[in-house]
């Protein structure tokens, strides 16, 4: 079964924005792309585990907003992995420590105001920017991904670029 044939990719017009670039090496999204965060936590949830990266300046920042010491916010809330600082995950769920609880309006996030960049960037990672497949798939975890407003080409590589100043 194709993402044609399941409709995934009419409702965004994906012809026309696969085609209106006059130059041949421009990205797929070049006409930039739509998104608007559903707070529905997927983005920050399991099952799978992962890696949000972590700066120095971040986890400091995280103290502060939290009111701790960053060596509690260390000790509390981040794992070594890959020689890198990662935030830990809920062993069972693989959920992030910060995802909090539905209230019935959605998931949320006790950082917030001081998330990491990894996590101000999303859905604009290089994984699901490679296609208009990538961003699809990403679609069906996401479903802010192809709502809201449209996101420039140029504010779109900002965000991904963000990600690999790290």
């Amino acid at each position: 079964m194709s993402f044609m044939s399941l409709g995934l990719f009419g409702s965004f017009g994906f012809s026309r924005m696969c085609s209106q670039s006059d130059h041949p090496l421009a990205p797929w999204y070049v006409a930039g792309l739509a998104f608007e965060c559903s707070q529905c936590g997927r983005c920050c949830a399991g099952p799978e585990e992962g890696y949000v990266w972590l700066t120095e300046a971040e986890i400091i920042a995280i103290a502060s907003h939290l009111g701790m010491d960053p060596v509690e916010v260390r000790k509390r809330y981040v794992r070594k992995a890959e020689g890198r600082y990662s935030l830990r995950e809920v062993p069972r769920s693989h959920d992030c420590v910060f995802l909090t609880a539905d209230q019935g309006n959605g998931r949320g996030c006790r950082i917030y105001p001081v998330r990491p960049a990894q996590c101000r960037t999303w859905p604009f990672w290089d994984a699901n920017l490679q296609d208009p497949t990538s961003w699809t798939l990403a679609n069906l975890r996401c479903k802010g991904i192809n709502r809201g407003r449209r996101f420039s080409f140029e504010e779109i590589e900002l965000r991904r670029r963000a990600t690999h100043a790290r």
